[in-house]
This record gives structure tokens, sequence and C-alpha cells, in this order.
């Protein structure tokens, strides 16, 4: 490029990439919205074609954009769609975290519904300033102080979304040690006569995997953000291709090949007996404090410290009838009383 040339980039932005990502990550997602009709899990995994369509649209904005490296629009857009695509990978984790805390009430941390509102609650706030923030930054007719701000915002939003990240990590290691503790994740449990185990500690592994991924990103996003404009991220290109291409797309990926669905079961009343081998069908979980303190205390540390008692249902497991290959009956005891409880993902 001609010194004389005005760009956006600090670069001469590579044409191919673009595409190569664009139709990897469409193919990507119509295979996850095959799968959510094949699984019936649009509430569980519905994140998935939406992360793959924020990325797919991002990367062929960036490909425009690659042609035409004056157009600020097109520039902002793609930028801020590539920052908000890895978050919504990241609800599919809590979502699915969720799920297996239904299926396993009694080593749950906190109630299984709260995993789902306070993380989603978070990331939705962080991303109101990332798009805030990356929409000042990435303005190139933004004044100083609007740079500033955006700036400041960005920082914040990443340091968020890896504190938050990295409460997830630790609620998903607190829940696999009691699992461990239990014994419901014991090798002579590992057999393929035992699926339910086996799917327990499938699905695991798969939030894992994909947690590890999702926290490289967020480190090179930290690192990318404090460095600045002038920094080595953001005056080379490859970069952006290995953390928001490469490796997200080894994600979706992943998630396609081993769909969340393959170890979980689709009511949230069916759940493991505590001998690691039998499904039943309970009334589900129930927590009859308003929602909005449920909301800000979802450990319910309000009711540890008031030793209020819960209700444990699982205690009374011979009441609950066992789940075949055709899945939980249409009538389960106690189910009456809950009917009118918030129906949780």
């Amino acid at each position: 490029m001609a010194c004389c040339d005005f760009s956006l980039y600090a670069y001469a932005p590579n044409k191919a990439a673009p595409i190569i990502l664009l139709v990897a990550f469409l193919l990507s997602t119509v295979h996850h919205i095959y799968l959510n009709f094949h699984f019936k899990s649009w509430r569980i995994a519905g994140t998935l074609p939406w992360g793959g369509l924020l990325f797919t649209t991002g990367f062929a904005l960036r490909e425009v954009s690659a042609f035409d490296p004056k157009n600020v629009g097109i520039f902002i857009a793609s930028a801020v769609l590539l920052l908000l695509a890895p978050p919504v990978y990241a609800l599919t984790n809590y979502i699915a975290l969720g799920r297996t805390l239904y299926y396993v009430p009694y080593l749950s941390p906190i109630h299984p519904g709260r995993v789902i509102s306070t993380f989603v609650g978070l990331d939705v706030v962080i991303g109101v300033i990332t798009g805030n923030g990356g929409a000042r930054v990435a303005n190139t007719e933004a004044t100083p102080s609007e740079l500033s701000a955006g700036k400041a915002m960005l920082r914040a939003s990443i340091l968020l979304q890896v504190l938050s990240f990295l409460l997830f990590v630790v609620l998903e290691v607190v829940f696999h040690r009691r699992c461990i503790k239990a014994g419901i994740l014991a090798s002579d449990h590992h057999t393929a006569a035992v699926k339910p185990a086996s799917n327990l500690r499938g699905i695991l592994q798969l939030m894992y995997t994909s947690s590890i991924i999702i926290s490289s990103r967020h480190i090179f996003r930290v690192v990318d953000v404090w460095q600045g404009a002038s920094g080595y991220l953001e005056t080379h290109e490859w970069p952006l291709y290995v953390f928001d291409g490469a490796f997200m797309f080894a994600n979706t990926l992943m998630l396609n090949i081993w769909h969340p669905m393959r170890y979980l079961p689709n009511d949230n009343k069916t759940y493991l007996s505590k001998d690691g081998v039998t499904e039943r069908c309970g009334p589900g979980w129930i927590d009859k404090r308003p929602f909005l303190l449920t909301f800000i205390d979802p450990f319910d540390l309000g009711g540890i410290f008031l030793k209020r008692n819960k209700e444990k249902f699982w205690d009374r497991e011979e009441e609950h009838p066992v789940v075949d290959d055709q899945g939980p009956p249409a009538a389960v005891p106690g189910e009456k009383e809950v009917k009118e409880s918030e129906e949780a993902v």
C-alpha cells in the first residue's frame, strides 16, 4: 500500500482469510440449526447459531472492508460484531452448566436457574459496554474525549468479561469436585452400560475444553485492549485470525461434533439418582424467593445465614418414576405443586 493511501488498518488487510472463515462459520451455523431441530434444543443451544451468524456477518463485513479500507461504517460494524460474537458462545456454556446442575441437583452449589440468569445478565451488561466502547474506538472521527471514553469502556468490559468467566469456571470446578467426592464419576461407572454417568463426564469435559478456548481468546483481547492502537496485536493481522477466527471456529466445530444435547436430558425435571446410574423424573428445583432476590443472591447466602431449610426432593427419589428410553412420564408426583414456579432453562 502506498504511503499516501488512507486506510483504517495499520497493514494491508488479507482478502482471502475472511472468506475462508465466513464460509467455515456459515457451514457450522447451518449444522447447528439442523442439530437444534434434531435435538429440539433451541432453548439450550440456540446461542450456537446466533454466535455463528455474528461471526459470519463480522467476517463478511471484514472482507468488504478489506476492499474498501476507508469506509468507517463497515470497519466499525465488523469490529463490533467480532467483539460481540465470542461471549455468545460463552452463553452456551452457562446454559449447559445450568442444565447439568438440574441433572445433579444435590451437588449443585447454587440454584441451577440462577447460573443462567446471573451470567447471562452480566453478559448483557458487558455486551452493551463492549458495543459502545468498540464503536467509539473504531470511529476515526471521534473526539479525543470520546476516544478516551471508548478505550475505558472496552477495558472495563474485557475485565468484567474475564472476571465473569473466571467465576463461571470456579463454579464448574466446585461442582466437578463434588461429583468426584460423591462417587458418581467413579471408574466403575465409566462403562457403556452406565450411560448417565458417562454422559455427565462427557458434558464436563466438553465445558472444560470450551472454557479453555474461550479463556484464551479473552486473554488475547485483554492484551489487545491494553496495548492500544499502536500495539503489536493491532498493527499485525494474524492474531485476529488465530484467536477470534481459528480458536473460536475450533470451539463451534467441537460443539457441532459433540453437541451438548448428546449428554443432557431435554427436560430439566429429569435428574440423576445418587447411585449415579438411575435417571428419575422429579418435580424440579423450586426457589420460592422473589426472582429479584434470587438474581441478587444466587447462592442464597441469606438462607444459609438464617438457616432456612430447602426442599430436597432428591431425598425422596423413591417417589419419582424412573425415566426410560422414551423420556420422562407425562405426569410426575409433585408436579402440580410446582406448575406455577418459574420455568428455568
